[in-house]
């Protein structure tokens, strides 16, 4: 994002900050404030992040379980560093499935925890090629029954590969929905739960970037850039983090810190620099 796309950001937020900081101490929220004050939320993130998308590189589904797979555990950057010597390699799953593991491991050793991924990402492929034809499932149950997969997976591959709506409640999202006061909820089962009661179906998808993006840019967890913030007149834990507005913008990550992104391949309308491929400085 340039430089005065960040300015304009800062200058639509601060009245909002200045309100924040002045608010009165809140009476108990009912439900339906609640409901309208998330909603308000969602609409006012897809402002901000009109280009919120999956930050995996991925060109078929098949890619994007992979490479969702092994995002565990680390950054979706390295992952799309990683990612495509494994599939250049392996383009399919009967061609992964017959691998040899060792040199598979060689391969997502950036990714960390190799050896348990390679056993993931070989069995889902074994599963893919002997039971489902060579193809990912567009499925909830027939998914979360391959190797390494879990809901979490799934709702990335089902919502960003097939269309359907899904939450997908990872560490960020599970973060900011409790700083929100969406939810009291610790088991990411159960956020969902309460989270799809919120958010109208079609809105999952769309809902779980927005939320996720405002995380890793934003809403960090050790210190939130509150001074930089364009929702916090909506954020009953505003202050958590650094209110001045000059010192918040110093902790602005990606586009809106003036870095690259995580992904290599980003989709048109992103508005921040590519990331550098592995090996490379940028």
């Amino acid at each position: 994002m340039s430089a005065e796309g960040n300015s304009a950001v800062g200058e639509r937020g601060v009245s909002k900050r200045v309100k924040a900081a002045n608010r009165k101490p809140a009476k108990p929220e009912s439900r339906l404030a609640m409901v309208r004050r998330a909603r308000k939320i969602n609409r006012e993130l897809a402002e901000v992040f009109p280009y919120a998308h999956p930050e995996l590189d991925f060109r078929n589904p098949f890619e994007l379980l992979v490479a969702t797979v092994l995002s565990a555990q680390t950054t979706d950057l390295r992952v799309n560093q990683t990612t495509p010597a494994l599939f250049a390699k392996y383009p399919t799953p009967e061609d992964l499935a017959a691998a040899v593991p060792e040199e598979v491991e060689e391969l997502i050793r950036p990714t960390g925890f190799f050896r348990a991924k390679t056993k993931s990402i070989m069995g889902l492929a074994t599963a893919l090629r002997d039971d489902f034809g060579g193809e990912v499932p567009g499925r909830l149950d027939d998914l979360v029954m391959l190797p390494g997969v879990g809901r979490k997976t799934a709702f990335v591959v089902l919502g960003n590969a097939f269309g359907v709506p899904g939450i997908t409640v990872d560490t960020h999202f599970m973060r900011l929905v409790r700083r929100w006061k969406w939810t009291e909820q610790e088991d990411p089962v159960k956020i969902e739960a309460e989270i799809a009661e919120i958010f109208p179906k079609s809105e999952w998808t769309m809902l779980s970037h927005r939320v996720i993006f405002h995380g890793r840019r934003i809403c960090h967890a050790r210190k939130p850039a509150c001074g930089a913030c364009p929702i916090t007149h909506l954020c009953p834990s505003y202050g958590e983090g650094e209110t001045d507005p000059e010192k918040a913008r110093k902790l602005l990550k990606y586009e809106m810190g003036g870095l690259p992104g995580q992904r290599l391949n980003p989709p048109p309308g992103y508005p921040g620099r590519p990331a550098p491929p592995l090996g490379a400085s940028g």
